[in-house]
Formats: structure tokens, sequence, C-alpha cells
């Protein structure tokens, strides 16, 4: 019996890559922009910095989360999400000395034990950045600038940005009791998690897919209507902010994170062609995390994307693996030689060159260029090798022209460059 894939972890074949890699060097070209830098940490954390930061009563916590004992006997859990892990390693080394502002993005794997559905794996991959420093209504608006430069920048239109506001932790607490008073009248409506969440994370409850809880929170009470002076005229500025840097949104009051961290701006980048998983990049303020997770009281604000509901938007229009700009064919014993010493040579001057090293015929090494998909051929006989010229065969209109061995590299150069312009 052969061994498979674990089920929500996927393989990402060859032909997939290159959409994967433009989203993330797309990321990297746009977030630097910005000034921000990328930073890489571990796979698995110490569990308890995912209960203190993500909140004991969430669903990723008390369902989702893939936590071990190691052989010491700590508690350890495969990272599933971003943010905590980048917080733990601001703080363990300090970054807010070599900065006021730290300005950092990450990428990579998390893990969810969830039920795996479209644009949803127990293994999944996020793109996200966190800006550490300041609380100034500016940074949240250019968060959300530099987020739209990034899906404009990969070609995917067909999302829209929805803000809003979770107060903090001065405003909340009232809005929170006035939230449980309404859902407890109407507790018996509510599904089975929503019942058992409503106390504890009424927001949640507000989050709900269930269409009997949408319908028994339409008229909920609003986050907005209970913003203190501060988080009011945060959330107004911010408006002003995305009007002024032509960044267009739309308030979501029902709007929630799953997340206990998030205060005052809150947003999704939605769109309806994934279904009920209409999220593709979310986030917000979390400006008491630092000081909570043991560093200093700084503000925080970040975001991450799904980069496997990307990769379902981009569709047809994903980027495909290279092709070889040349293959070269040997005819003979002498010429495989030959072939072989051409073929490392122009790999070194950075051409991407191929070759057929299981012997097969002319025919058989033709065939293998042309599904390849390669631009030109190169074919190499004793003839060739003897004059020093061969015939250098573009495959998209089978015109031919001779070129020298001695400048093959120089030859092909030019072509390529004079190809590039004609398709502008």
């Amino acid at each position: 019996m052969s061994i498979t894939g674990i089920k929500g972890m996927n393989d990402i074949l060859p032909e997939e890559v290159a959409t994967w890699q433009f989203l993330e060097q797309t990321a990297r070209r746009i977030f630097s922009l910005y000034g921000c830098q990328e930073i890489r940490v571990p796979v698995v954390e110490k569990t308890e910095l995912f209960c203190r930061s993500i909140g004991e009563t969430t669903d990723i916590v008390e369902k989702e989360m893939y936590t071990f004992s190691d052989k010491s006997d700590h508690s350890l859990t495969l990272r599933p999400e971003g943010t905590a892990p980048v917080m733990r390693s601001f703080i363990q080394h300090k970054l807010y000395n070599q900065d006021s502002v730290s300005k950092l993005y990450y990428m990579g794997p998390m893990f969810r034990y969830e039920r795996p559905q479209k644009g949803r794996y127990r293994q999944f991959h996020q793109i996200g950045a966190e800006i550490i420093g300041l609380d100034d209504p500016r940074i949240d608006a250019q968060v959300l600038a530099m987020l739209d430069h990034y899906f404009a920048a990969v070609g995917i239109q067909d999302v829209s940005l929805q803000i809003n506001s979770l107060g903090c932790p001065q405003c909340r607490p009232g809005y929170r009791q006035q939230l449980i008073d309404f859902l407890q009248q109407r507790l018996d409506g509510l599904c089975e998690d929503c019942q058992r969440r409503y106390s504890s994370n009424p927001l949640r409850v507000l989050d709900c897919k269930a269409k009997g809880c949408k319908e028994i929170t339409a008229d909920a009470p609003s986050v907005l209507d209970h913003l203190c002076a501060g988080c009011d005229s945060h959330f107004n500025a911010v408006q002003q902010h995305l009007q002024d840097l032509s960044v267009p949104f739309a308030i979501n009051n029902r709007m929630v994170r799953g997340l206990d961290y998030y205060t005052k701006t809150t947003f999704e980048m939605v769109t309806g062609n994934l279904g009920a998983q209409n999220a593709v990049a979310a986030g917000g303020r979390y400006d008491g995390l630092v000081e909570e997770l043991g560093g200093p009281a700084l503000p925080g604000i970040g975001f991450a994307m799904g980069v496997e509901r990307l990769v379902l938007l981009l569709g047809d229009a994903g980027r495909k693996n290279p092709v070889p700009q040349l293959f070269l064919a040997a005819l003979g014993e002498r010429a495989q030689k030959a072939c072989f010493l051409v073929l490392n040579q122009l790999q070194k001057q950075g051409i991407r060159a191929e070759m057929d090293l299981s012997g097969k015929s002319l025919k058989a090494q033709m065939r293998r260029a042309d599904k390849l998909g390669s631009l030109y051929t190169l074919v190499l006989g004793d003839n060739e090798l003897d004059s020093g010229e061969a015939e250098l065969k573009k495959m998209a209109d089978g015109s031919q022209s001779a070129v020298t061995l001695e400048r093959l590299s120089e030859t092909l150069k030019g072509r390529l460059d004079a190809d590039s312009e004609s398709s502008l």
C-alpha cells in the first residue's frame, strides 16, 4: 500500500509553484517600498504564546491547534497564525531598541485542525505584515494602501476593502455586556457553538455563518455606536486618510476578528468568488499585544493574506514555470559529449538550457524540446562540430539561422532580447 499525504495538507506541484513564487516575490517588492523588512520565525512555538495572545476562548485555541508534548514534556504548538510568533521574536530580541518603529513582514505555513474546504486547509500559507510602534491613524491608512497596492500589483481586482472598529479596553466592555444581554434573550435560536461561547466571546456570534444566527443577530447592537471619543476620532481619521489616498472601502459594523488581541481598526479584503470563505486578507490594530506578551507598551497593526485563496483568485491568470530558452539536440557520441559541455557553459552564463541525457533519437529529442516549450533548438552532430557552425531554430515559427558555436551564448541572448522587445 502506498503512503499518501495527510488530509488537508497539500502538495504544491511544480506547475503551481510559479504562481506561488510570483505572489511571494511581489509581496517582497511591494512591502519593501513601504519600508518593511522580512522576518522568519519557527513554525513551532510554546503553546502558552498562543493561549495568551489569541485567547483561550477562541475556536483556534479550543479546537484547532496542533499541540503536543516534546520529550522534555514541554507543551508545543504548530503555529496557527503569524502575528504572535513575530511579536514573540520582536520582544525576545528587543527589536524595539533598534528603531522606534518596526515594519516587518513574513510568509510561510500555518496549521489549524479544521474541516478542509475551498481555500482552507489544515496546513495553509500566509503572507503578512506587522507595523509596531505607531498609533497614528495615518499608519492604519498606509497599511491598507499597501494592501490595496499589492492586490493591484498581482492583478486581483475582484476584491473590496471592508473596515470596522472594535473599540478599546475602555469602551468595548460596555458594548460587550450589551451584546451579551441581547443574545441572552435569543439564545434558543442560536447554533450550538454560539450558545456555548455567547457569554465568553460574544463578538464571535456576529461572525457566525449559520443562517439562523445571521437572522437573529441582524438587529444586534453596533459596536460603532459604543465607541469612546478616542476610538471614534481614530476611526473617523482612518476613513478620511483612506479617502485622501484614494483607497476605496466600505464600513461593515458586523465585522469582528476571531483573535482576542484586536482593538480599534479592523479590516478584511473580501471577494464573492470563494463561496463562504470570502476573506482573502484580514487584520487590524492590536495595541495591547506587545505588552501582554511581556514587552513594552507599544501599539501595532498588521494583516495576513491566505496564499491558497490568492492562487484560487488568480486562476488561469497564474504564472507558468520558465521554459528552456535553448534545447541542445545531439547526434552521436561525440556530439553528446560536446553538448554536455556546452550545456554547462550556457547555464553558467544565465541561459536556461536543456538536453537529452538518455540517448534518444533526434526525432524523440525534438519532441522533448517541443513538450518542454523550448524557445530555440540547436542540433549538433559531427558536421557541426567540425565546421564550428550550426543552425539555431526558433520553435515558434520554424525559422533557422546559422550561428557559430563560439558565439552561441552571445547570439542567443541577442535573439531573446529581440523577441522580448517585439512582444511589447
